[in-house]
């Protein structure tokens, strides 16, 4: 007996539900069509609720600081996190990052959350995008079955993978008797033996580790730590290996090996018993095996004029053996493929007809195919992982998902149209409506107000920023938004116009033949003393022109989107110095030292060290983070805090946002003008919502970015370059940007910036536009002039977006 199944369609964006013959209420199963948020109290949320649809695709949007990411990443995408987490074995949670329960009451209704953020890639010079992405797996593999001469398995094509080899005598049980059987074994792999892989060498340069015209006794050495007197000094000084009066120029042969190259040699020096070794290899052990980032300022300066690094000249920069590139499908080796533009190796791959391999050409063709529909064909395999902008490599994990089977689960991103140009844009908008169709839920958090057109929920957060947020100000439809009277509802329809006077330049900075990447020997005179607004599509070639091109030399302040280096401990406060002028401004009104107003020093709180939490380590269990009994998250001795400036103590001023704490140091008792000189800047960059001790590590990309900003603003420099500072601005703070530069500009800075945002492009003095398209489709100057004659011959694409956003 059959049963007949009907099914409700409500337009296509939905779902469609079987309904029971008997009854046209939906089976119970269907009833959890909701997330439900209640009493999230993350960071700066004020007992939010809200409930979000499943299946669709819901903006959250709201200015800088609102609490947009508290509610997304920090609630719902970490809570479904970490109930997946605790399915797994204890074990097997001992090797995953430990994720704390978000503060919120109820969450209802989640599903397996897969977040796609803005994170760098590593910078582990072995990871690029092929092995990022699984498609450099697979080329091996199409190596290892179709390349001539045959080499063997895929590791023969690999560069992580080194070749080894080995022989001797193993012991057997055999027939109840002990065997010895000599056996020997080998490992083919790709790597090149001279790089190790890493496709550049490391050279140091002699002429900036001594003063080869002075002797070691007049302080020829120019290493930090090998002053005269020093026993890193006298370690060479006194060796009795050449003579340390003699000038270095004037050493034999023999005496300059022993000073710059001799193997490890045990001698005494000044009575003691010490390792002489060559001072070459001895840097490299001491200095150049650290993370440069942990370095100290002064050794990370020394390192990088000292080391240069140059492409391997035994693998020419590609990583891999002579085996492996002389082992070829046609007449294209690995390396040839991986060196291509990435659409131009799906055209080649689509070439390829083998049977043999058809199942694995097809799952290749597909993934190089998603590089191309994402916007990024224009990268190529061996490009490394860690030269990524924020926005590609976002990208780059979401090629990941684009073929996935999975349904009904949520992807949560974090603004996907970073570094996108308006072109670009609509390509990303498809790629999000996609996901939603297949049956998932689409969470986005995003400013730009052509993705807030496609959503079909809208959460708006705010009123304001950090204290002033954490609120739900709007939940409805895009048009219910636009008549809401928020913020952002207020802004969504903003159009900046185009100037009605330009200013003149002062002068040009000549680039000629400009051949760094994909740009094609480009001449172009970049204006000084204007506004100068770099454009065109992602890779086309503009951070190359900007980056590589001009000299970031003396007077050049160049803010790219690199990350800010940066522990638990490290707040606002710290990474602009502000900090240094608050502490001497307390230790002088209550007659004590500095040292005791820092959390990191003597001041610190001593059961947490400055914390202000204290984190328990359960073994294989998850690490629990506990709120300090002692100092109750002040962080600092109960004695410090009877210390005041102004009525406050300084936890009381490290809690304050940069706008009360602009006020708070500019008159009064507590007037300290360095402080607020400082604050005054991080306002300028939109920061005035950033409580001064909020912790670096909880800050998105376009706050980092814009902080740093705020720390050169101080610097003396006649020329600034900004890489997109409206990342992560919201609508109603790009109008505060725009005046920032002006500000700029007119105090006789020259400002020049890589920038897609229409309102910038509209605002600027002169337009570099950059294309016609991205990879070796871009790296020519295609536009140069106003923004007013751009839109008039609308010859660009950036032309055609930016005529219509201004409604010429």
């Amino acid at each position: 007996m059959s049963s007949t199944v009907t099914r409700t369609d409500d337009g296509g964006t939905g779902d469609r539900r079987p309904t029971s013959p008997a009854s046209s209420a939906p089976h119970t199963a269907d009833r959890h069509d909701l997330i439900r948020v209640h009493g999230a109290r993350e960071n700066n949320l004020k007992d939010v609720s809200v409930e979000i649809p499943k299946r669709r695709l819901t903006v959250f949007t709201g200015v800088s600081g609102s609490g947009k990411s508290s509610l997304v990443f920090g609630t719902i995408a970490a809570e479904s996190q970490r109930l997946i987490n605790e399915t797994y074995s204890t074990f097997v949670q001992g090797f995953m990052p430990s994720l704390a329960r978000p503060e919120v009451d109820v969450l209802d209704g989640l599903t397996t959350a897969i977040v796609v953020d803005q994170q760098r890639m590593g910078a582990d010079p072995r990871s690029t995008v092929g092995t990022a992405t699984d498609a450099n797996a697979m080329l091996r593999i199409l190596f290892s079955r179709l390349a001539r001469p045959h080499l063997g398995s895929p590791k023969a094509y690999s560069f992580n993978v080194a070749s080894i080899s080995g022989a001797g005598a193993v012991t057997v049980q055999r027939g109840g008797q002990t065997v010895k059987e000599r056996r020997s074994f080998s490992i083919t792999g790709g790597m090149c033996p001279r790089c190790e892989g890493r496709g550049t060498v490391s050279d140091l340069d002699p002429a900036q580790l001594y003063d080869e015209t002075k002797s070691l006794s007049e302080g020829a050495l120019s290493v930090p730590g090998y002053k005269a007197g020093g026993w890193n000094h006298r370690l060479y000084s006194e060796s009795g290996l050449y003579d340390p009066d003699k000038p270095i120029r004037d050493f034999t042969a023999a005496e300059l090996h022993d000073f710059l190259h001799r193997e490890p040699t045990r001698m005494k020096i000044a009575g003691i018993n010490m390792t002489y070794e060559g001072l070459i290899p001895r840097i490299r052990k001491s200095m150049l095996a650290k993370d440069r980032e942990g370095m100290q300022p002064h050794i990370r300066e020394f390192v990088d004029r000292a080391v240069a690094f140059t492409a391997c000249p035994e693998c020419a920069g590609t990583r891999l053996s002579e085996a492996a590139r002389a082992s070829r499908i046609g007449e294209v080796s690995i390396a040839d493929a991986c060196a291509m533009q990435i659409s131009d190796l799906a055209d080649w791959v689509r070439g390829l007809d083998e049977p043999t391999v058809a199942p694995l050409l097809t799952a290749l063709q597909g993934t190089l195919d998603s590089f191309v529909e994402i916007g990024l064909g224009y990268l190529s395999l061996d490009r490394p992982a860690g030269t990524l902008s924020g926005g590609e490599a976002q990208r780059v994990k979401m090629i990941r998902h684009l073929g996935s089977s999975l349904t009904d689960v949520t992807y949560v991103f974090d603004e996907p149209t970073t570094g996108l140009h308006p072109h670009d844009i609509q390509r990303m908008n498809n790629l999000l409506l996609r996901l939603r169709d297949k049956g998932n839920t689409v969470l986005v958090v995003e400013h730009k107000p052509e993705v807030i057109a496609i959503a079909d929920h809208v959460v708006d957060l705010g009123p304001g920023a950090g204290t002033a947020g954490g609120a739900v100000c709007f939940e409805g439809t895009v048009e219910g938004l636009r008549s809401a009277g928020t913020v952002t509802g207020r802004h969504l329809d903003d159009r900046a116009a185009l100037k009605k006077s330009v200013r003149q330049p002062t002068g040009t900075l000549p680039v000629r033949g400009a051949s760094a990447h994909n740009l094609r020997d480009v001449d172009v005179d970049v204006p000084l003393g204007v506004l100068c607004v770099v454009t065109g599509v992602a890779g086309s070639g503009k951070s190359s022109l900007v980056h590589g091109s001009i000299p970031a030399g003396a007077g050049v302040i160049s803010v790219d989107q690199s990350l800010i280096r940066g522990s638990r401990r490290s707040n606002p406060a710290t990474y602009t110095g502000l900090l240094d002028p608050i502490r001497k401004a307390f230790a002088k009104a209550n007659g004590v030292k500095p040292a005791l107003f820092s959390a990191n020093s003597e001041g610190a709180c001593p059961t947490c060290k400055g914390a202000g939490v204290i984190y328990t380590d359960l073994a294989v269990m998850a690490q629990v983070a506990t709120v300090c009994e002692e100092c109750e998250g002040k962080r600092f001795e109960a004695s410090v805090l009877d210390h005041h400036l102004g009525g406050r103590d300084i936890s009381e001023v490290l809690a304050m946002p940069v706008e009360e704490a602009e006020q708070f140091f500019a008159t009064g008792e507590a007037r300290t003008p360095a402080a607020h000189r400082v604050l005054r800047r991080m306002s300028d960059v939109g920061l005035g919502y950033l409580t001064l001790g909020q912790p670096l590590t909880t800050l998105s990309g376009g706050e980092r970015q814009r902080l740093k900003l705020a720390t050169h603003m101080a610097d003396k420099g006649g020329v600034y370059v900004l890489d997109e500072p409206t990342a992560g601005l919201h609508l109603a703070d790009v109008a505060q940007l725009l005046a920032l530069l002006d500000r700029l500009v007119d105090s006789g800075k020259s400002v020049i910036v890589v920038e897609h945002h229409q309102a910038v492009m509209a605002h600027a003095d002169w337009l570099i536009d950059l294309g016609p398209g991205a990879g070796h489709d871009g790296g020519r100057v295609v536009f140069e002039g106003t923004p007013a004659e751009l839109v008039a011959a609308r010859s660009t694409v950036t032309g055609e977006h930016l005529a219509e956003y201004v409604g010429a």
